[in-house]
């Protein structure tokens, strides 16, 4: 979707607001994908003093498996969007994320929302952030308790353990 700003380039102070759901269930996290919902983008452009600030909030439901415990789980997510809009035709400084180009004075809303949905983006999944994993030896959901297996001893004390045998 382009947001059309032509009206507030030359006006300091001017705003336009915005609201769009945008569909990123094509997007690919790891094995997954984790949007199967529209993600919903709230906010506004507003001039300061020549400098086109676009801020808001970006928002949806993912729907993804822990990366520890390997148990399906949904959660809201909610981030904050920010981003300098620029005419400049080559897009500012390209080593920074968040300054966008403008087309015509439009903005291209659907870019800078994917950006930064996927910019703001957890690199692991987690049920929750005490989750315990899974048993590295018997493969237990180690959240539910305690599993069967024996702790192993610790190798530094092996030659202790031989002598207890001996006797």
């Amino acid at each position: 979707m382009l947001l059309g700003l032509s009206r507030i380039i030359d006006c300091p102070g001017g705003v336009v607001p915005f609201e769009l759901e945008l569909d990123l269930s094509g997007l690919v996290f790891g094995a997954c994908r984790p949007v199967t919902e529209p993600v919903a983008a709230k906010g506004e452009v507003r001039n300061e003093a020549g400098v086109l600030e676009l801020s808001g909030t970006v928002s949806t439901t993912l729907h993804a498996v822990c990366d520890r415990c390997a148990v399906p789980f949904t959660r809201a997510v909610r981030y904050p969007l920010r981003a300098i809009l620029t005419a400049d035709p080559d897009g500012g400084d390209p080593e920074d994320p968040w300054v966008f180009p403008l087309t015509d004075d439009s903005a291209d809303l659907d870019e800078i929302v994917t950006t930064c949905f996927v910019l703001n983006m957890d690199s692991k999944f987690l049920c929750s952030e005490s989750c315990k994993g899974l048993c590295y030896r018997c493969g237990a959901n180690l959240n539910e308790g305690p599993c069967a297996c024996k702790p192993e001893p610790d190798p530094r004390f092996a030659a202790l353990g031989k002598l207890l045998e001996k006797s």
